[in-house]
């Protein structure tokens, strides 16, 4: 009975954070919004937040503190040394002034205006104060779409 209780539980966490991921989010276009941004990220550090590096092992464990900042930092420093333009335009939050799902996106790894029709990439690192899932995982067709598709050129 405890199996099916705990199975029911992850499965409405696991929707929440993939109907959290699909919902509406703002983009941080100009370097200076990131910069508030991450202020206020790093003000909340206490309270702890989730960091997902996307294709990893999804944290079961928040991240607090001074941990936060130096993830933030370093983060930071990577985005705008990797992604050389004048605008930011690769992270989106939930909410510019009170964030609490923020997805960023490998400036290494960010597709180009000609994959119309075609999936995004994922991001490769979402900070969130709700535990993430496996989105590779989560993403991946249904098994409905996959047996059509292997069935189209037999």
């Amino acid at each position: 009975m405890n199996e099916i209780i705990n199975t029911e539980i992850n499965n409405v966490e696991d929707n929440a954070f993939k109907t959290a991921f699909k919902s509406k989010f703002f983009g941080v276009l100009k370097w200076d919004q990131l910069d508030d941004l991450w202020l206020k990220v790093k003000a909340t550090s206490k309270q702890g937040w989730f960091i997902y590096a996307v294709g990893e092992e999804p944290p079961t464990e928040i991240t607090q503190g001074k941990d936060i900042d130096m993830f933030i930092d370093k983060l930071d420093v990577l985005l705008r040394r990797e992604h050389d333009e004048a605008y930011c335009g690769i992270v989106y939050a939930n909410d510019l002034t009170n964030p609490s799902y923020i997805k960023v996106f490998d400036p290494n790894h960010i597709g180009t205006s000609c994959s119309v029709g075609q999936d995004a990439p994922l991001p490769g690192w979402i900070i969130s104060k709700m535990p993430p899932i496996d989105l590779p995982e989560a993403m991946k067709p249904t098994a409905n779409r996959r047996r059509w598709w292997q069935k189209v050129f037999k």
